[in-house]
């Protein structure tokens, strides 16, 4: 490994000094700055061009999933590994489509981490071995050609879908996002429509079904 520039994403503090320590320990690593949450991820590629981003999928405001997608839409070159408590086909799936080249789980041993990184800087794509590459490959079988309901909805309602989830009313919600509390109530009935959910706990339900909100 040579020159591997990695922006580390994660919104815990401590988890983010741990695995700041281990990558510094990685020869050809070198860490050029961190993130709390999707937005700054995504602020902090714009200007530090890292080649690699090691992201957390459950963050507040703009989760990894949305950050990656929108961060490979403009820097295709950017690897990213996203990080996660869960072993979950479903949240893996949702993470390739979205463009990552790795899924590696938070309870993974440190040598894992560098196997990872070491694959994904040569290009392959780095699951971690306890998730089943059959599962996945079935999964994506069944599913291939076709565009789930979350798949439908647009950046913006999939951003207030995961707000909403986390319990954010729409004039939070307004305000965070700079838009008025009109757009953001369209936005909302247009998401439920797509979905066809008519009820907070069931769009609560579907966010940490697909991996928007952790369970």
């Amino acid at each position: 490994m040579k020159n591997i520039r990695i922006l580390l994403a994660d919104d815990h503090t401590l988890l983010r000094a741990g695995i700041h320590s281990l990558l510094e320990k990685m020869p050809g690593v070198e860490v050029v700055g961190e993130a709390a949450d999707g937005r700054e991820a995504m602020s902090m590629v714009k200007a530090l061009l890292p080649n690699m981003v090691l992201m957390d999928i459950a963050m507040a405001g703009l989760n990894g999933l949305e950050a990656t997608a929108r961060i490979i839409k403009e820097f295709p070159q950017v690897r990213i590994i996203i990080l996660s408590m869960h072993a979950n086909e479903e949240y893996v799936l949702q993470t390739l489509r979205a463009g990552a080249a790795g899924y590696l789980l938070k309870d993974a041993a440190t040598a894992e981490l560098e196997l990872a990184i070491q694959a994904v800087a040569k290009g392959d794509t780095y699951l971690s071995p306890a998730i089943s590459k059959r599962v996945i490959e079935d999964y994506v079988g069944r599913t291939s050609g076709q565009k789930g309901p979350a798949e439908q909805l647009t950046p913006r309602q999939r951003e207030i879908l995961q707000m909403v989830a986390e319990g954010k009313s729409t004039k939070e919600i307004a305000f965070l996002l700079n838009l008025s509390v009109k757009t953001v109530e369209t936005h909302r009935a247009q998401l439920m429509d797509r979905l066809d959910i008519h009820d907070v706990p069931g769009l609560v339900r579907h966010a940490m079904r697909t991996g928007l909100v952790p369970p």
